[in-house]
């Protein structure tokens, strides 16, 4: 969302592996036959498969997807839908090893509370869209609950994202690895001074994907923002705690994405990573203005979410894609939403969309050189 988080960082129950039949697009009609989209990585060529739909007959405004709409509507049916969705959550990460329930312990017994004091802002104003429930949490971004669970969370996404990996390292080297090296490659490719010295991590959640960028780029001034102040706190307390040391601190911020108030022309990559499938189609288009706002000439902003085309994704079993919508009030919107046309409409151009992982697409664009 504006910020939200990526307890975004997991669209996690998108990533369930099971299939199910194609149908048709929106418009009644199919699309050109299966498409493989070749991602270099590491050295190598992988394969990442295009469906045959525009997006999943489970999105949008099918009628299948139309029924899931009512029945999630449902309060009694939506209670136990959210029960299973994190039922599933747990146990599927704990049989990849992740100590879901002992990494939430801990954060829970630490004094990560104290960082709140120096993370909250009190001036803000949450959207009405961010006090919706989801992610299972009725408090949605905004308990200490959520902000536990989602580095966990997190890493159970990057194994369904990848599930023949046998690590969370070398799954993060596919999912993270494939994002990072296209925004490197963007900004080398358009910005007429390829040095990234500033990068904004909007809807950062606990710090994952900063701590990435950060790592990547070690020279530059990373800042993470987000709107949950409880996430804030857990990125903060994780990043003091790490024991890895840094050419420069990471920032924190808690504040809206859609008007930051932060200096214009101020940042060389703006990143906004497994955020959009969390935000009303309104908060979409207004995170987009402000980050053309926010970059220099030249700047890069880089789009990482659930990719519409993915074959793994237009072929989730019923029982998955329920589950995953009764956790995503937005989903929807996010499939409907031109994200290429809202670019274009902001200023960007270079648009370019690639399949970074089988579930999830990357998308970069370039604010024009002065």
């Amino acid at each position: 969302m504006a910020f939200t988080s990526q307890a975004h960082n997991y669209n996690y129950l998108s990533s369930l592996h099971l299939s199910d039949g194609i149908a048709t697009t929106r418009s009644g009609r199919r699309r050109a036959p299966t498409v493989a989209v070749r991602c270099k990585m590491a050295g190598t060529t992988t394969e990442y498969e295009e469906g045959q739909l525009e997006m999943p007959k489970w999105a949008g405004e099918t009628p299948l997807s139309r029924l899931v709409g009512a029945m999630v509507s449902f309060k009694p049916l939506y209670s136990l839908l959210k029960l299973g969705a994190r039922q599933v959550l747990i146990s599927t990460a704990e049989k990849k090893n992740i100590q879901w329930r002992e990494m939430t312990r801990k954060i829970l017994q630490s004094d990560v509370h104290k960082e709140m004091d120096t993370i909250l802002n009190p001036s803000i104003q949450y959207p009405d869209y961010y006090l919706s429930p989801f992610h299972a949490y009725d408090e949605g971004n905004l308990s200490w609950l959520a902000a536990a669970e989602a580095e966990p969370a997190t890493m159970s996404m990057v194994f369904r994202a990848v599930p023949t990996a046998s690590s969370v390292e070398e799954a993060n080297e596919i999912v993270r690895g494939n994002w990072l090296r296209a925004i490197e490659q963007q900004h080398q490719q358009y910005s007429d001074n390829s040095t990234i010295r500033d990068i904004l991590d909007v809807g950062c959640s606990v710090g994952v994907s900063t701590r990435f960028l950060a790592d990547k780029f070690p020279s530059a001034n990373v800042t993470g923002l987000d709107l949950s102040p409880y996430f804030l706190a857990v990125a903060q307390f994780k990043e003091k705690n790490s024991g890895h040391p840094r050419k420069n601190i990471v920032g924190w911020i808690h504040a809206n994405g859609e008007n930051t108030g932060l200096p214009s022309q101020s940042f060389d990559v703006v990143s906004i990573s497994l955020v959009f499938h969390e935000c009303p189609e309104r908060a979409i288009v207004a995170i987009v203005n402000e980050a053309f706002r926010l970059l220099r000439p030249g700047g890069t902003i880089a789009l990482m979410d659930q990719a519409p085309k993915s074959k793994t994704l237009q072929e989730l079993s019923p029982v998955l894609f329920t589950l995953l919508k009764s956790t995503e009030p937005y989903l929807d919107e996010f499939y409907l939403t031109d994200l290429n046309g809202s670019l274009k409409e902001a200023g960007f151009i270079n648009i370019q969309t690639v399949l970074t992982d089988s579930r999830h697409m990357t998308m970069t664009a370039t604010v024009p050189p002065r």
